[in-house]
């Protein structure tokens, strides 16, 4: 099982946009042979001092059985699509592909 999180910037003001358009491949992902979990996540309002936030950034959590899964999963056409609809509103992304740590 592999955890990915993917850190996705938006551009100023445009988180809102970007999680409506995960609102709408979120169902499809879930539906992906080999996905178990597929969650847009953005930070907490709390009042701890050692909190860092990112007001644009949404954070997706995602599990996938196996490498070939989630490669297949940036290949369908619902992630095609949901790039095209989200170039303009995305300044950068980095995913991270998990193992457990211990």
């Amino acid at each position: 099982m592999l955890t990915v999180i993917a850190i996705i910037k938006a551009k100023p003001g445009q988180r809102e946009k970007l999680l409506a358009e995960f609102a709408k491949i979120v169902p499809a992902v879930l539906a992906e042979e080999g996905c178990t979990a597929y969650a847009p996540m953005v930070d907490a309002v709390t009042q701890v001092a050692f909190q860092t936030t990112s007001p644009d950034t949404v954070f997706m959590l995602e599990q996938w059985a196996t490498i070939e899964h989630l490669q297949a999963h940036m290949k369908a056409p619902h992630m095609l699509t949901y790039r095209e609809a989200t170039k303009d509103l995305v300044e950068s992304a980095s995913i991270h592909i998990l193992n457990p740590g211990l």
